[in-house]
């Protein structure tokens, strides 16, 4: 298959996937969404500018999984195992990556893609070097090569070398490999997607 068509047959799953995900899992959404209100004062979707293809800024939509103003605290944007900003109903959420399912409205109007490089914050972006700045080069995903290739395990300038090889080495077939090793990772239940440590992006050239 040609590049071009495997570039339509991606876009064509994108739409296709977060359609069906959207109107199945509407009742688990509204499930989810009043554990939340339950849980904690707050609202349910936590929203954050990243930074997406060709360093277009977008608004991307998760559950709340923190307490309110979480990243007034001096850990910020950095979380671990056993965070006290975290609810109890965000600890389940992100044991089985439920808090990633709003993303399906990003994935929906284009913003974002099933599979892709995790989409960073600006100030991140802002310490890439050339070879950082590729993965800029495709949609961001909700899941990508790092997630189901060390996830937490790997350091900032891994999961970047792990990002540009998948932009340099992209096929419809890789994206529906990292697609079924995505749903063992989650099964397995193998941590929560850290958004990295920006200090550690300066060290990969």
């Amino acid at each position: 298959m040609s590049k071009a068509f495997q570039r339509f047959l991606k876009r064509a799953t994108d739409i296709v996937v977060s359609v069906i995900g959207l109107a199945l899992l509407a009742p688990v959404f509204l499930i989810i969404a009043i554990a939340i209100k339950l849980d904690s004062p707050g609202p349910v979707f936590f929203r954050q500018e990243r930074v997406g293809k060709d360093g277009r800024i977008f608004r991307i939509f998760k559950f709340r999984t923190m307490v309110q103003n979480a990243t007034a605290h001096p850990l910020g944007y950095h979380t671990h195992d056993g965070d006290p900003r975290v609810t109890r109903v965000g600890r389940f959420l992100r044991q089985y990556s439920l808090d990633e399912l709003p993303q399906f409205f990003n994935i929906l109007v284009g913003d974002m893609s099933l599979v892709g490089p995790r989409p960073t914050l600006a100030y991140q972006v802002e310490k890439y070097n050339d070879f950082q700045r590729r993965r800029l080069l495709v949609r961001p995903g909700v899941t990508g090569l790092a997630q189901v290739n060390g996830r937490n395990q790997l350091t900032w300038p891994q999961r970047i070398e792990r990002d540009v090889w998948y932009v340099d080495h992209w096929s419809y077939g890789l994206d529906l490999k990292i697609l079924w090793q995505t749903v063992g990772v989650v099964l397995r239940r193998e941590g929560v997607y850290n958004d990295g440590v920006p200090d550690e992006i300066s060290q990969t050239g």
